[in-house]
């Protein structure tokens, strides 16, 4: 997309977010894509801009939405002080996990991210204060900042969104400054970023703590929307589903994540009463489609398109 596609991609994205619950849209599942599609940027842009395909992403999603509902129902946090305790666990845990992983390199990354996730989602299971298999319930939403009551909805609607417009305005920053042009580099060509003087391994695991921060943002952020952290945070599954909606909407786009978030969890929240466990396989079938397809994704395939002379 060129400068004029943007601004009017971030007009249409700023003005449907503010008018969204004006329109009679249902707030919670707003919320609950806005969560997503702050999640699925963070993932783009671990492997949309710097190559890095990672099959544990849930990890730091749930890290991130235990930590914030512990803190906040056990510890007494308040709203804002329980999603920096998520954040930041769940960017420590992007350390731990980036520095053993970055020493691999294509399936090889990819895999020992996903058994790091599963070990995590064990440990989860087993732990008292997590609830197992019950999850981590009754997690109160309290005051923004003691002032703003977050149990109104519609209070709440508009923290999620200013967290979404804040993340993704930082991941466009990110991908538009010279470290991110550096990401891109290593992404087209790692020898050659190395061969001209690039720590590699460095800009990988900066890069990797970064979209896990922000995925943790977004893991605390639905906690506090839910008012639960569960198991399905941390399953396998959820690193699938981020694939999906990235793949969906348009791998390495600023704006596609956002839209193979809403559609996805659209989908599932249409077909869910009307097919049951059959979404999957649904969900499956589009990801074939999609690979086949349309490789560029939803929002890839509109940018060709508007290249096109008229």
């Amino acid at each position: 997309m060129n400068t004029g596609h943007m601004r009017w991609g971030f007009i249409v994205l700023i003005g449907f977010g503010l008018l969204a619950p004006v329109a009679g849209i249902y707030p919670t599942f707003l919320m609950k894509c806005w969560c997503f599609a702050l999640f699925a940027c963070a993932f783009n842009l671990l492997l949309g801009y710097t190559g890095l395909l990672s099959f544990g992403h849930a990890a730091f999603l749930s890290v991130a939405a235990y930590v914030t509902g512990h803190a906040i129902r056990s510890w007494g946090f308040g709203p804002e002080w329980g999603i920096l305790a998520g954040t930041l666990s769940a960017g420590a845990l992007g350390y731990v996990f980036g520095s053993l992983a970055i020493r691999r390199a294509g399936i090889y990354f990819a895999m020992i991210t996903l058994a790091l996730a599963q070990m995590l989602y064990f440990v989860w299971l087993q732990m008292k204060f997590t609830g197992g298999e019950d999850g981590l319930q009754g997690v109160p939403r309290g005051a923004l900042f003691g002032v703003i009551d977050l149990s109104n909805n519609t209070n709440l609607y508009y923290l999620v969104f200013v967290i979404f417009l804040a993340g993704f305005s930082l991941i466009h920053r990110v991908i538009h400054s010279p470290f991110g042009q550096v990401l891109q580099a290593i992404r087209e060509n790692e020898p050659r970023a190395i061969s001209l003087g690039y720590d590699v391994d460095r800009y990988k695991l900066v890069v990797f703590v970064l979209s896990a921060a922000l995925s943790g943002l977004a893991g605390a952020t639905k906690t506090l929307v839910f008012q639960l952290a569960s198991l399905t945070d941390a399953h396998w599954h959820m690193s699938g589903e981020v694939v999906l909606m990235t793949l969906l909407g348009g791998l390495g786009t600023v704006f596609g994540p956002v839209v193979g978030a809403f559609v996805i969890i659209g989908l599932q929240n249409q077909l869910a009463d009307k097919v049951g466990s059959w979404v999957q396989v649904i969900m499956g079938l589009i990801f074939v489609i999609c690979v086949l397809i349309f490789r560029r994704g939803i929002v890839g395939e509109l940018g060709r398109l508007l290249k096109r002379p008229l």
